[in-house]
């Protein structure tokens, strides 16, 4: 646990309900993710700045892969993000969840249903709204689902959200870390040069 929730507990703890305590643990932890997300976005912005400056001589427009090449390929898998690199865009466009055991993924949401088999491997996990919430998951957990194209369920039966993308189901395709994916893009970027 952080030490902002230790201090939390310290100062509140006679002051404050149970339940007015947990809201504030749980807006210390947003506050955690967010801090973290603004980091892992400058770290990112950085990787890419020297190629960045050289394009933007040759030209005043930006290409920003937004979660890859999602258009293409299911969104920020590194086969998106590979695909964006090799259409030479600018900057990669990640977003960034928290596991149960405190490992950021690269997912658009803070949810797994709709894009993974969650509710076939764990059918029990989901919370009173239906939906399972990455924050409810380990990183080991979440590294055994098969990821897909964006899908809703429509009558028990599951529906590609856009049609005419990536084949639901098909290729292997998995949610990965961040460190995973800054580790990927430095590859490529040595390996282009």
């Amino acid at each position: 646990m952080c030490f902002s929730i230790h201090f939390v507990r310290l100062c509140c703890a006679r002051f404050v309900d149970k339940q007015t305590f947990k809201l504030i643990k749980e807006k210390i932890m947003k506050l955690k993710t967010l801090a973290m997300s603004l980091l892992a976005t400058a770290v990112l912005t950085g990787c890419t700045a020297q190629q960045t400056a050289e394009q933007s001589a040759q030209s005043d427009k930006l290409i920003i892969a937004h979660r890859g090449a999602s258009g293409y390929l299911p969104e920020h898998t590194l086969e998106s993000k590979a695909l964006a690199f090799a259409q030479q865009a600018d900057y990669l466009e990640q977003d960034l969840a928290m596991t149960k055991d405190n490992r950021l993924i690269v997912i658009h949401d803070h949810f797994l249903d709709g894009l993974t088999d969650v509710a076939k491997k764990f059918p029990k996990r989901a919370r009173k709204d239906g939906r399972f919430y990455v924050a409810d998951f380990t990183l080991k957990e979440i590294q055994t689902l098969e990821m897909t194209e964006n899908f809703k369920t429509e009558n028990g039966q599951q529906v590609q959200v856009y049609p005419n993308r990536f084949p639901m189901w098909k290729s292997h395709f998995q949610i990965h870390t961040f460190e995973d994916e800054i580790e990927f893009i430095q590859g490529l970027e040595k390996s282009t040069g």
